[in-house]
């Protein structure tokens, strides 16, 4: 089997366009925007350059379809797994989540899911060990480290609006 057509597009001032035509003959178009969202369209059979369909997704939603379309890949989410059942991840919090401006200890973390966030990187910045006042922010990712059901716990905890 061929290896599938792909080309690329700059887009000055926008970023850059990947084309993929599918063995099936499908058109489908990724623009990588230069803020980190994606705009992923499928163009219809019958007519290459008509998009029947497109989608825009956040930076994290990109990395999300990546870790379901090909899980075995180093996803940027996940940091590591051992032997002992524990996973470390990187948990974004949102703008308009319910926990920006407040305090860590108020998400009950560890007693609610036993993970345990270990480090907050904000901008330039990583905050190791956060103490239970320390005020979350919006965009700040924390990383966080328990069994897989306690980091998604976790991510569901703080994805609340």
């Amino acid at each position: 089997m061929p290896a599938p057509r792909l080309r690329t597009t700059p887009l000055p001032g926008i970023g850059v366009q990947y084309d993929l035509v599918t063995r099936e003959q499908r058109h489908l178009s990724v623009v990588a925007h230069r803020d980190g969202t994606r705009t992923v369209g499928l163009y219809q059979a019958d007519d290459p350059d008509s998009c029947s369909h497109s989608i825009h997704l956040t930076g994290a939603e990109a990395g999300s379809l990546i870790d379901a379309l090909k899980p075995t890949h180093h996803s940027a989410s996940l940091l590591y797994t051992t032997g002992l059942g524990l996973v470390a991840e990187r948990i974004e919090v949102s703008a308009t989540s319910r926990w920006n401006g407040r305090l860590l200890g108020d998400t009950r973390m560890r007693t609610e899911t036993g993970a345990s966030i270990v480090a907050v990187l904000r901008r330039a910045e990583a905050i190791p060990s956060p103490a239970p006042e320390f005020r979350l922010a919006g965009g700040d990712t924390l990383i966080v480290i328990g069994t897989r059901e306690g980091v998604d716990a976790a991510a569901a905890i703080l994805g609340r609006e």
